[in-house]
């Protein structure tokens, strides 16, 4: 779709538009090149123009900035940006992490439901015959 928005301009006027051939084109290796894959062994980077692997002996901890993708912290305290993971994949990469990333939302889910437990086992207590009320 983008290439056909753009391909009637660039042939229309070529020496003008011709270079807006190259946006979807661009667009597509964008698609098809940039990611982050978790592993056992740590953090494959892959960006437009580049590639590098980080273990997960080197990684200090990760945090969102400002809505956007996640920043790996390591230990030698620099930082690395992790395209296309905001906080809403945080529980995924908790999951393929194999543990090293923790999940806020997990650990918050099993907080409610100890509470939950610990609200029931009292009310049961109390609903208990024989117990005494002061």
């Amino acid at each position: 779709m983008l290439f056909i928005g753009v391909a009637f301009p660039a042939a229309s006027w070529p020496a003008a538009f011709g270079w807006l051939v190259v946006l979807p084109i661009i667009a597509a290796v964008w698609v098809f090149r940039v990611r982050t894959v978790v592993s056992f062994d740590g953090l494959a980077i892959r960006r437009l123009l580049g590639s590098e692997f980080v273990a997960w002996e080197d990684v200090r901890g990760i945090h969102f900035p400002n809505r956007r993708w996640a920043r790996v912290v390591l230990t030698d305290k620099s930082e690395k940006s992790l395209p296309l993971v905001r906080f809403d994949r945080l529980p995924v990469l908790a999951a393929a992490s194999g543990g090293r990333i923790t999940d806020p939302y997990a650990a918050a889910a099993e907080a409610d439901r100890t509470a939950e437990e610990e609200r029931t086992a009292d009310a049961d207590r109390e609903a208990e015959p024989g117990a005494s009320s002061s």
